[in-house]
């Protein structure tokens, strides 16, 4: 079975397994960006399958897969909306860690140490595949996004975010959130492995998805807060595409 994993990334992330609910500890800066990310998710899917939010489980009766979903910051709240959920990651700490959650927060979830190649080979299929903060780390970016195009259904949305590639986003995600802040254990990422949007539209394509919108997160060290942008993709961005019906 081909695979795309990167030993040595998931090595970096075993090691930080048990941090994953500290909201001051090692994924800080996932939860203090988890409320933009959930916004958007929430809303492309709600305005993809005619769902509304704000009613109670919106997301009855969807299928979501959550590739490299770490301690599950975003499976719980997909659950909590209804979808019936699984959570897949890599790094094998990292289940025990999100299962141990799930079973305090009263929510189920499928969680499953397996890649996301395995589960497109057992022929698995769903109708939002969330793919974030993992593109930078896969050993095949393309490889590994036709096994998310595999993953959907006719008509599937695929979210993906990762990092943009270019000086800034060198100052911004390396040496401020690795260095400067601490927020990051010292080489979480790599710069060479970032990708740029028109990149990741390009690759997107390559694997036969249609990507459809894109956008950016941005961090406000005045306010110290995330917030979601048309216009600034330069650091942090996230997007959308469809697995086309035929």
């Amino acid at each position: 079975m081909t695979t795309t994993v990167d030993a040595g990334e998931i090595a970096k992330f075993e090691a930080m397994a048990a941090e994953w609910w500290d909201p001051n500890g090692k994924f800080k800066p996932l939860h203090m960006m988890n409320p933009v990310r959930l916004d958007y998710i929430t809303t492309q899917i709600a305005g993809e399958f005619d769902r509304q939010l704000g009613t109670d489980r919106p997301f009855d009766g969807l299928r979501i897969l959550d590739i490299g979903c770490g301690g599950g910051l975003l499976c719980e709240p997909m659950a909590r909306l209804g979808a019936e959920i699984v959570g897949v990651d890599a790094a094998a700490r990292n289940i025990p860690v999100a299962e141990a959650h799930a079973r305090q927060s009263g929510l189920e979830i499928d969680y499953r140490h397996t890649t996301a190649e395995a589960m497109a080979e057992a022929g698995e299929q769903f109708d939002v595949v969330l793919n974030m903060e993992v593109v930078e780390h896969v050993a095949d970016p393309l490889a590994y996004l036709t096994a998310c195009r595999q993953l959907l259904k006719p008509g599937g949305l695929h979210l993906c975010s990762t990092i943009n590639r270019n000086p800034k986003s060198f100052a911004m995600a390396i040496v401020g959130a690795e260095y400067v802040m601490r927020w990051l254990p010292k080489g979480t990422h790599e710069w060479s492995k970032f990708i740029t949007p028109d990149e990741l539209y390009d690759l997107m394509r390559r694997a036969g998805l249609n990507p459809v919108d894109r956008k950016g997160y941005v961090f406000n060290p005045v306010s110290w807060k995330w917030s979601i942008s048309d216009r600034d993709l330069s650091v942090n961005y996230v997007t959308a595409a469809l697995k086309p019906e035929a």
